[in-house]
């Protein structure tokens, strides 16, 4: 009968968006949708948020189906006290996000990292499909990352196996939301470049406009966008370096940018300790919000 169907629903919760996806027994996508994070308003507003954007999922599958939810985010849940940890969205740590969604929800769901989610999604049906031992790579408002192994995303007794955005490697660079400096999140992400472009210059431009401008030449957007590449390969190059993967996989809004599977792959080689690099950098085949298939999948 169709009300037996068991569907999923998916959800990602990004810094700057939010999306949704339903899924049917078959991975058949019968809804897809994405909408502005209220970031601006604070932890109750995005909880609201998130809930609505679940209600207004589920509305679309016939009465009395059965569903279930999964919800990626910027963080983790702490295994011990339910409250949320490490999140670039700021406002999500140490609340009781999945708790108090689950109340607004009436049932129970599943929440996981965002980078989890990801690279669960491209290592299934995706670009990491086929390889062992998967880095998948989220670049966008901020910067995570998860390991597959074997087809399955390992978490870590402490829930945060990948993060590499919270590697520090620069003592004397920016300060990070995470009370550190000089991590990653703060030189690759689309908001650590804007920031790190604000206070070198004194001009705010996004990230979009900064790529544009080194696309066309314009010197401090050149000199910024030169500093990015640069980061991202020795960054990632210290990845590679540590776990030898057998392919990396982009993610997010940043792996769109066409030039770090070019330029940016040249600084990662010339970083990595190995001088015939032949890691596999590759970009997402289920697009950069992948991560909304993985959230459906661990619901």
């Amino acid at each position: 009968m169709e009300n037996e169907q068991i569907y999923r629903i998916g959800v990602d919760l990004g810094g700057t968006k939010t999306e949704a996806v339903v899924l049917d027994r078959a991975d058949a996508v019968l809804l897809r949708e994405r909408r502005s994070t209220p970031l601006a308003e604070g932890y109750e507003a995005i909880l609201a948020s998130v809930a609505q954007i679940v209600l207004d999922a589920s509305s679309c599958l016939p009465p009395g189906s059965d569903y279930s939810v999964g919800v990626g985010i910027p963080g983790s849940v702490d295994a011990g006290t339910g409250l949320v940890r490490n999140a670039n969205s700021v406002c999500l740590i140490g609340r009781p996000f999945q708790a108090e969604l689950e109340r607004l929800l009436g049932r129970k769901i599943k929440v996981r990292n965002d980078a989890d989610c990801f690279t669960l999604a491209e290592c299934r049906n995706g670009a990491g499909a086929g390889y062992g031992v998967v880095f998948g790579v989220i670049m966008g408002t901020g910067c995570g990352g998860g390991i597959c192994w074997q087809g399955e995303v390992r978490e870590g007794p402490h829930r945060i196996c990948g993060e590499w955005g919270h590697l520090s490697v620069d003592p004397l660079g920016a300060a990070c939301y995470c009370g550190n400096r000089g991590c990653v999140e703060t030189k690759i992400s689309g908001s650590g470049v804007e920031k790190s472009f604000r206070s070198r210059y004194g001009e705010s431009l996004s990230m979009e406009r900064i790529v544009a401008g080194a696309r066309a030449g314009e010197p401090r957007c050149c000199a910024a966008f030169e500093a990015f590449l640069d980061d991202f390969g020795r960054s990632l190059g210290g990845v590679i370096s540590i776990l030898d993967p057998d392919a990396v996989v982009l993610g997010g809004g940043l792996s769109n940018i066409e030039e770090l599977y070019s330029r940016g792959v040249e600084r990662v080689r010339h970083y990595a300790f190995h001088n015939d690099l032949r890691t596999p950098i590759l970009k997402n085949r289920l697009g950069d919000s992948a991560g909304v298939f993985g959230a459906a999948w661990i619901g």
